[in-house]
């Protein structure tokens, strides 16, 4: 599930106060994608740019941010994001070698077979073509696709498709049970999701700016 984090004033003390949270939890926010909430600091409030800086050093993946002011400058590389998801400047990250497994490509070297469910804790990156999972994808893993993702099994945890700025990329599901969809920068978290669509087979795509989803069925 996409976090928010909400910064307040004076921001060198919640800072400080996130490091104790950090240090008491040291993988909270592994692997979470984060949405940054500034509405509630002041207009005048000095580099804010430096403060997505110093979280991005801590290891938080910021997606975007909301309530950015028009007068605070070097904010161009984190876009607004709103509920049903615009597109952030910046691209979602993606897994380090140490968390991400890159599998090697098919002969067709523009799609990628996942024979088998990808596990908790499991990142499985092909940024060359689609990815399709003969199986599930569990709450806590992550696929992500230079083009279009098709799951034949139950999608609970993260697919991110079209990461190289394929904006007609698709998320296919036979179930969704999904923690976060995006497809190029526009995303969609569980809360966004409509109810009745969820347990349902399932395709994601792009109109614009907005990530629409629809039944299968």
């Amino acid at each position: 599930m996409a976090l928010v984090l909400a910064p307040e004033p004076p921001v060198p003390g919640w800072l400080d106060a996130l490091d104790a949270q950090i240090q008491r939890s040291p993988s909270f926010f592994e692997g979470r994608p984060v949405v940054l909430d500034l509405g509630a600091l002041p207009s005048e409030q000095p580099d804010v740019a430096s403060l997505l800086r110093q979280l991005n050093e801590r290891g938080i993946r910021i997606i975007g941010t909301e309530g950015a002011h028009p007068s605070w400058q070097g904010m161009e590389a984190w876009a607004p994001l709103h509920a049903t998801g615009t597109r952030p400047a910046r691209p979602i990250d993606v897994p380090d070698e140490r968390t991400a497994t890159q599998l090697p490509p098919s002969p067709e070297n523009n799609a990628l077979l996942v024979d088998h469910s990808v596990r908790s804790g499991q990142s499985i990156v092909f940024e060359k073509g689609d990815v399709t999972v003969v199986g599930s994808i569990a709450s806590g893993a992550e696929v992500i696709a230079g083009g279009s993702i098709h799951v034949y099994g139950a999608l609970r945890g993260r697919a991110i498709a079209g990461l190289t700025g394929n904006n007609r990329a698709r998320i296919f599901c036979r179930r969704l049970e999904a923690e976060l969809l995006a497809i190029d920068g526009v995303y969609q978290t569980a809360d966004d999701m409509s109810a009745a669509l969820r347990g349902r087979a399932v395709q994601a795509w792009l109109a614009g700016e907005a990530m629409l989803l629809a039944a299968l069925d």
